[in-house]
């Protein structure tokens, strides 16, 4: 298994970084992001989530990625503009990536690596799918993209963390 946290990431305003800088170090609810997608209102409450928690140590990370019904076909500067008017988005972005396939971006192939609640590890299966790191850069739980990241069992995992 490799080091998550050294992992190359280049942010959504193009600074190139690693998995562990972008995070600080904390634990991060890392989510793959879309702006035209059904499910992107969730942005709401991983901005509460990231809001709340950000002073106990924890950040949430977006991967916008473009992978699913072309759900985010924006240029970065769209993407920026998008989730801080629509969603006051304040937590770390990413630049857009894949997270399936041959053009996999190497956080996702850590990640993609753990299984959810019902073991099925693999693939992403939609926009807003939710790995729960921990500090050390490790996947201690995976939620599929209708969890929400307000939903009971993301909070419980979250809590357990930061306890």
């Amino acid at each position: 298994m490799s080091d998550l946290n050294a992992t190359p990431v280049t942010t959504l305003a193009g600074d190139r970084t690693t998995f562990g800088e972008l995070t600080g170090g904390r634990p991060a609810l890392v989510v793959n992001v879309a702006s035209r997608c059904g499910l992107t209102p969730q942005y709401t409450a991983l901005e509460a989530l990231h809001e709340e928690l950000s002073g106990r140590g924890f950040t949430v990370i977006g991967f916008p990625c473009n992978q699913f019904g072309g759900q985010e076909p924006g240029t970065s500067e769209e993407i920026a503009e998008f989730c801080s008017a629509t969603y006051g988005v304040t937590f770390p972005m990413a630049a857009k990536i894949d997270v399936n396939g041959p053009e996999r971006h190497p956080v996702y192939g850590e990640l993609t690596g753990h299984p959810d609640a019902d073991g099925e590890a693999g693939d992403v299966q939609w926009n807003f799918e939710k790995f729960l790191v921990d500090g050390s850069g490790k996947v201690v739980a995976r939620f599929r993209p209708r969890t929400t990241p307000d939903a009971p069992e993301v909070r419980a995992a979250v809590e357990a963390l930061l306890a």
